[in-house]
């Protein structure tokens, strides 16, 4: 081999490894693996790996486009039986001339019949429809390098509608349903919820902006593994019905009228806010409580607020067993609506508010003041929420699903 390692290797700026570079791919082209080829010209196989695919953008450490001779390298034959090789396409372009079966041309090439059928579908010519194996090489090669621009890079007003319906604080869910609800028939724009969360954790695609992960219901800028919920225990006993006891008709969530609550609590325990969640339509109403949540407080609060609905939505009351509702016995009294408790450390017993509690906190984040927002501003939060698409509901909003349900029972 006429290529030597040079020995006492000194940094040359942008032009270091130059002939290592060549070597690499030359090796490369001759049937090397990464591996070997590195051990021969004597670098570290992440180098080569950089060499050949390129760079992410990190942290620390910039984009870097795969090197120039990569491309080139790439359109020589593979000797991977991962991919069909140029010689291969001719095969097959030869039996598809003689009006072969795919079957027999996979059976011929030891390959299966969904690369061969894929093959054909993916690289055959855009107008005439004719497989020609030179020009599907061509089209293989060029699809091989990475990385490459994910579908929300390649759309601009694809990338422009997520963006606006995350500022709205819309989910990737959500807006997954919305694109294929407003553009049914093309397809490059619809995409599926993961493509979006990708947009955003994976940075090196850089196809979302990077703060649009506060807009997420958890704000996270990276993703997590789920956790253990936290498990509230007993503060009240006294005088409680229990969820057991509860009618048939509120399981099945046919008949509105029935609702979850629950408080949201602020920093240092010292501020809340009321939600109630109708279990039929999921439409929330937040409670006001600027005076704080001592149970007196909490049965006057809920008493106005479940006073200005209509009589068909007062059914049924369903709470933790939280000490603010120790006046509850009041409560139904002056509205006619009974109040049952969930069992000790059983959430999902209220999975519709436990639910909203989550979404609610975008809107008042753990760890903050709840006082410093008005009656005005609970309402303004939860019309946002009673007007977004949800996909328990079949993608109706809760307003909508609501506006049926009353419709129906009168």
């Amino acid at each position: 081999m006429d290529f030597e390692v040079r020995e006492g290797r000194v940094p040359q700026g942008r032009k270091k490894l130059v002939a290592e570079r060549e070597e690499y791919f030359r090796l490369m082209q001759q049937g090397f693996s990464v591996r070997e080829a590195c051990r021969i010209v004597g670098v570290n196989r992440r180098t080569g790996q950089e060499w050949s695919n390129g760079r992410p953008e990190g942290r620390k450490k910039p984009f870097r486009p795969p090197a120039h001779t990569a491309r080139a390298a790439a359109r020589l034959p593979s000797r991977s039986d991962r991919y069909l090789r140029e010689d291969e396409r001719i095969h097959i372009a030869d039996r598809r001339r003689a009006k072969a079966p795919v079957r027999a041309i996979a059976a011929e090439l030891g390959r299966s019949p969904s690369t061969i059928s894929r093959e054909i579908r993916r690289n055959r010519h855009p107008a005439s429809g004719d497989y020609r194996p030179h020009a599907a090489q061509d089209r293989a090669d060029a699809r091989r390098p990475r990385p490459k621009t994910g579908k929300i890079g390649q759309n601009p007003e694809l990338r422009e509608f997520i963006q606006d319906h995350l500022g709205r604080r819309w989910s990737p869910e959500q807006i997954c349903q919305a694109l294929r609800r407003r553009y049914p028939d093309r397809p490059e724009m619809h995409v599926v919820h993961e493509t979006i969360y990708q947009a955003l954790y994976v940075q090196s695609r850089g196809e979302l902006r990077r703060e649009l992960t506060r807009a997420l219901r958890t704000g996270r800028a990276m993703r997590r593994s789920h956790r253990q919920s936290y498990k509230r225990q007993p503060r009240m006993s006294k005088d409680m019905v229990m969820i057991s006891e509860r009618p048939a008709e509120v399981a099945d969530r046919a008949v509105p009228g029935h609702w979850e609550g629950d408080l949201i609590i602020g920093k240092g325990l010292k501020s809340a806010i009321g939600t109630l969640v109708e279990r039929s339509s999921r439409f929330v109403t937040l409670i006001h409580l600027p005076d704080g949540r001592h149970p007196v407080q909490m049965r006057d609060a809920l008493i106005q607020t479940v006073s200005a609905l209509p009589a068909q939505l007062r059914r049924s009351l369903t709470w933790d067993q939280g000490s603010e509702m120790a006046l509850h016995r009041q409560f139904s009294t002056a509205t006619d609506m009974g109040v049952y408790f969930c069992d000790p450390a059983s959430p999902w017993q209220r999975g519709s508010n436990e639910n909203t509690n989550g979404l609610l906190r975008q809107y008042f984040p753990k760890g903050t003041d709840l006082t410093c927002h008005t009656a005005e501003d609970l309402a303004a939060v939860a019309a946002e929420l009673n007007s977004r698409p949800r996909k328990t509901l079949g993608w109706e909003t809760p307003a909508e699903r609501l506006a049926t349900l009353l419709a129906t029972a009168s």
